[in-house]
Parts: C-alpha cells; structure tokens; sequence
C-alpha cells in the first residue's frame, strides 16, 4: 500500500514523509518499544495530528484502537488507505483545537509535516535557524472538533498523542479533565506555546512531566518532575534541539 500511495503524483508533497516514516523495522521496533509502557493491548488512542501514520501504526501494532485526527487532506486520505478494512481505526478529518467551529490552516506544500492552524508558528518559523527556506504557501478552512467531543463521541482515551506545530495548547485548551496519560510536541521557536500547555496540564490535576527530544525513543530525563522542571529544561534547550515531546500522567 505504502509504495502505491508513493506512485501516486497526488501524492508528491507527501513522498519524502512516506520514505522517512514507513518501511524502516528497526524505526518500527523502537517506536513500539518506547510506547509499550504507555500504551497496552485494548487501550484506546487518541493520535491528533496524525500526519502519514507512524505513530498510528506503533499504536495499533501494541494492540490498541486509534482515533486519528488529521485535517489535510492528503494526509487523511493516506490513513484511509492504509487502514480501510481495519475496524481498530478511526480517521476523524478535521482540525483539533478550543472550539469545534470551522479552522483556517496553514498549508506548507513542499512539507506538508510543518502545516499548522497557528499563525504565531508561522511567524516565529520566519528567519529562524533551522526553518530557512520552510513557506506556507496557502490556507485552506478545515472542519474542528475538540478533545472532549472526541472523548464524548468515541470515550476516554489512555493516551492522548498531539503533534500540530504549534497549535498544542489550543488543542489541550478543548480538554476539560485529565486522562491516563499524553504527549504533546513542542519546538525551541515556540517556547511560550509549550509554557501554556505545562499550564493548562497543570490546572487539569496532570502532576507528572518528561521530555523527549527530536525523534529519540527515550527520554531525556530520568523519571518524572514536576511542571516547573519540565519547563525550566525547555528554556535551557539550545535552538538547534528543534523540537521534542512532553510526556504528562495526572
């Protein structure tokens, strides 16, 4: 399936995602060697900001069922695809924020990974190392939904994974009560989105914090800390870590 959605020329944008996310075993075995703690066999997954599914199929190869949020189209369409038949998965169009009303996103047509419904990442990715050369060269209004509707519509997940460039402490702005554990991106140019969402978490009873950086299947710090912890080691991240995820257990 991977290689005929490579031949497609509607799919082009999307070739360079498909040859790094799919069809590496040793990637593979590492992603579900890392989530296994997290996510067990029967669980439900919440994957927003699904993408080209990599972390959707580390999800569903530990046995678990999976929302997948995804609001461009192409890539929707890629994890309609790849999963038709499979009852285990659920793709969910849209955009996922505060609100469930419509959601204007910022399309990168070149990489496709970096679209975002945030005009401030946008902004920040102007002229900054690491980000040359990145443009989003078109907009496009896409359906929203929020965390609790998706909580309402399909139940409460044990894990909730929130990769949107940016847009991570609107989409935890939609969620009213803790759950078992998340994740969410954050990237050195846009430090105060992340400030927010340790914020947020916190005011929903989440007590417990780590970090990954980039794309490393470990964590960078031992245990968990406290918000403050967490926070204070992203402000001492030097730029060219680019990105990483935070980790959160009530």
């Amino acid at each position: 399936m991977i290689e005929t959605l490579k031949a497609d020329p509607a799919m082009s944008g999307l070739r360079r995602s498909l040859d790094f996310y799919h069809g590496d075993p040793a990637r593979d075995a590492a992603l579900d060697a890392f989530y296994a703690p997290l996510v067990r066999a029967g669980d439900l997954v919440f994957d927003v900001g699904a993408h080209v599914g990599d972390r959707l199929g580390s999800f569903r190869r530990l046995g678990a069922r999976v929302v997948a949020v995804e609001p461009q189209p192409l890539c929707a369409r890629v994890l309609r695809e790849m999963y038709t038949g499979d009852d285990g998965v659920t793709v969910v169009e849209a955009a996922c924020g505060r609100t469930a009303g419509p959601v204007q996103l910022h399309v990168n047509s070149a990489n496709p990974t970096v679209s975002t419904a945030s005009p401030g990442f946008v902004r920040a990715a102007d002229g900054a190392p690491g980000w040359t050369g990145e443009i989003w060269d078109a907009q496009i209004e896409v359906p929203g939904t929020t965390l609790d509707a998706l909580v309402a519509a399909y139940g409460v997940p044990a894990f909730v994974k929130i990769d949107v460039e940016g847009f991570e402490d609107a989409v935890l702005a939609g969620l009213s009560r803790p759950v078992p554990a998340l994740s969410f991106e954050f990237t050195t140019i846009a430090r105060v989105a992340a400030a927010r969402c340790l914020d947020r978490l916190a005011a929903l009873g989440f007590t417990r914090f780590t970090v990954a950086i980039g794309d490393e299947m470990e964590f960078a710090l031992p245990g968990w800390r406290q918000a403050a912890e967490v926070a204070a080691y992203l402000r001492t991240l030097p730029d060219e870590a680019n990105s990483g995820d935070v980790y959160a257990r009530p």
